[in-house]
């Protein structure tokens, strides 16, 4: 006897020239006997795809949550799926679409230490005092930066930036940087580094040290006048999800707020939310509460171009449509992290704070140079770590792979391909003798930072930190292979590598003609999408596909279900693996295929697009 897929059934075809919605042809409900009681079916019977994944489907529950959604609020189907399975209501819908930063700003007095810090920033104001600031060389340091250097200049002060370089210094604040600092400085700040740095914050002596920061922090703190992070062991956590940028950002609220209240003339908080939406996007930050109205606001800002720096990156980008978050984490910010990965480390920081257009365009070509020859670097390192960790195995709760040579600036790139091929966790090491430094990337569910922080507190490398998503440590190569081995025990504890490596979450199964530029507006108000909200993946059933080769390894595909007008999708690097052989010459087969809605703009007109992640055969 066959088994009905019970997914088929809660999840019908979407089909929107009709107010209903038909089922799925006869041959998408068979699937095989059901195998074992808390094994979920898998979605249209896809056990193994072409790339080797089982494909999920949401669950019976969340599918009667989207379907009563759709009635109460006339909200497409496919849309309400994507709300169900974030946990929004049909009364919160509303509001989730249309995310207001007046409603969910945080009060910046929650976070403790705010009311100092803002004091103390104002009292450097009014006193025209010496300020530096002590930056990260990421994205969010840069732009942690030039959000106080462009507040700043509106009162007329010139702070001093400071930003280590990579190599000879590492990650956050030094005993040698923060004495300079200090003895040429009353006012030393410093952003996206700092709660680990106990001695070189006690170094600092002459100057006062405020920190902003989200990374991790220990149970005590460096003897800072200040020390705002929504990460330290005394906060409640509700504001954790918030990059150095909104931290900052957040200050500036502050400081702005008591500057109203004596009657003094304030800076634009809002034109800078271009730099606090960039910073969050790419430090992977996840986009819920107050980060999705920093992106939705920030996102309309950059588009108006009015920003020098963010003007010519785009420029050399060639961004010719408005800003959205694959834009700002897959084309801006690799070029403002070049800088700090291979190149001079303050590049980043300066571009986004300049007002000289000359001087933003330079930059943003030396930038885009420095990204070139970084992706060459680590192309390379890539196919050597992906060989050593897939001959180390890649099903243990942890990925990892260390060498000689590895270029520092390139290891956490390294590391999170590491962690979308295998669904894991992963730790890239790149060592100069007996030294490693290594970057470490994590998945949603595994607290990272906290792992690797306790390897530090035991003594298995000399240091580390971070948070959920992203970490470093540095440790000897006596070191490496016991961390390894306790930091795969502790990730397993939080259970990484519960998720097959197979899986592939699909959250809506659509017709070919669903897929209008008006149902994709309709999604995209459910955005942004990005960590902790992906994008929703699409799966549209028995399709009959075209496909012709773009380049040596992109496939430009033509599927049609035969219930409308064709759609158009574009399988990149689908050569390099069985998707490209399998699609380009398919005859008379048809196929199930999965992936992400996107709009195509060509010749002044908009088309929706699928960006192809999976398939199997039909």
């Amino acid at each position: 006897m066959t088994t009905v897929n019970p997914l088929i059934i809660l999840a019908p075809i979407y089909c929107p020239r009709v107010d209903t919605f038909r089922p799925p042809a006869a041959p998408l409900a068979a699937a095989p006997p059901f195998r074992h009681p808390c094994r979920m079916t898998a979605f249209l019977s896809v056990e193994t795809s072409l790339t080797g994944r089982r494909w999920i489907g949401p669950d019976a529950g969340q599918d009667r949550l989207a379907e009563a959604m759709a009635q109460a609020t006339r909200l497409p189907l496919p849309l309400c799926r994507i709300l169900a399975a974030r946990g929004v209501t049909s009364d919160a819908a509303p509001a989730f679409l249309a995310p207001s930063l007046r409603d969910l700003l945080p009060d910046p007095l929650t976070l403790k230490d705010m009311a100092t810090a803002a004091d103390r920033l104002l009292r450097a104001v009014a006193r025209r005092e010496r300020i530096a600031i002590f930056a990260d060389y990421d994205v969010d340091g840069g732009s942690s930066a030039a959000l106080l250097l462009v507040w700043l200049r509106h009162f007329g002060l010139q702070a001093t930036l400071y930003i280590p370089d990579r190599i000879d210094e590492g990650y956050g604040p030094n005993v040698p940087a923060m004495t300079g600092l200090a003895a040429a400085h009353d006012l030393v700040l410093c952003v996206d580094c700092g709660t680990l740095s106990h001695e070189p914050v006690a170094a600092a002596k002459g100057a006062d040290v405020v920190i902003l920061d989200h990374h991790l922090a220990l149970e005590t703190l460096p003897a800072a006048l200040a020390i705002v992070n929504p990460n330290r062991q005394d906060e409640d956590g509700a504001l954790s999800h918030l990059c150095a940028a909104g931290v900052v950002f957040l200050l500036l609220v502050e400081a702005n707020r008591r500057l109203k209240a004596a009657g003094k003339a304030i800076p634009d908080l809002m034109a800078l939310l271009d730099l606090v939406a960039l910073a969050t996007v790419a430090d992977v930050a996840p986009l819920t509460g107050v980060n999705r109205a920093f992106v939705r606001q920030g996102l309309k800002i950059m588009a108006r171009r009015d920003r020098p720096g963010l003007r010519a990156l785009a420029d050399v980008a060639r961004m010719d449509q408005a800003p959205t978050p694959y834009a700002l984490g897959f084309l801006l910010g690799p070029r403002v992290n070049a800088g700090g990965r291979i190149g001079q480390a303050d590049l980043g920081a300066r571009l986004l704070a300049t007002d000289d257009a000359m001087e933003a365009s330079r930059i943003a070509a030396l930038l885009d140079q420095l990204n070139t020859d970084r992706r060459g670097i680590t192309e390379a390192v890539r196919i050597e770590a992906l060989a050593q960790a897939g001959a180390r195995g890649l099903d243990a709760p942890l990925v990892w792979a260390a060498a000689e040579g590895w270029h520092p600036g390139v290891v956490g790139i390294v590391a999170a391909r590491l962690k979308e091929a295998a669904n894991r966790p992963s730790v890239v090491i790149g060592f100069d003798g007996d030294e490693g430094k290594g970057s470490a990337r994590s998945i949603p569910g595994v607290d990272l930072g906290a792992a690797i922080q306790r390897l530090a507190a035991e003594g298995l490398i000399t240091k580390g930190g971070g948070h959920r998503m992203a970490a470093g440590l540095s440790l000897t190569r006596a070191q490496l292979e016991p961390a390894m081995a306790r930091l795969a025990e502790l990730l397993g504890r939080q259970g990484a590598g519960a998720m097959g490596r197979q899986d592939l979450r699909i959250d809506s199964l659509l017709a070919t003609s669903a897929a209008t530029v008006t149902l994709l507006e309709e999604i995209e108000n459910a955005g942004p999408f990005g960590a902790s909200a992906p994008a929703p993946r699409f799966a549209f059933a028995n399709a009959q596909v075209s496909g012709r080769r773009i380049g040596d390894s992109h496939l430009k595909l033509t599927l049609s279900d035969g219930s409308g007008p064709a759609l158009d999708a574009i399988a990149f690097g689908a050569f390099d693996g069985p998707l490209g052989p399998a699609l380009e010459n398919p005859g008379h087969r048809r196929f199930h295929l999965a992936g992400k809605l996107e709009p195509n703009h060509w010749n002044g007109r908009t088309r929706v697009q699928l960006r192809l992640d999976d398939a199997a055969p039909a």
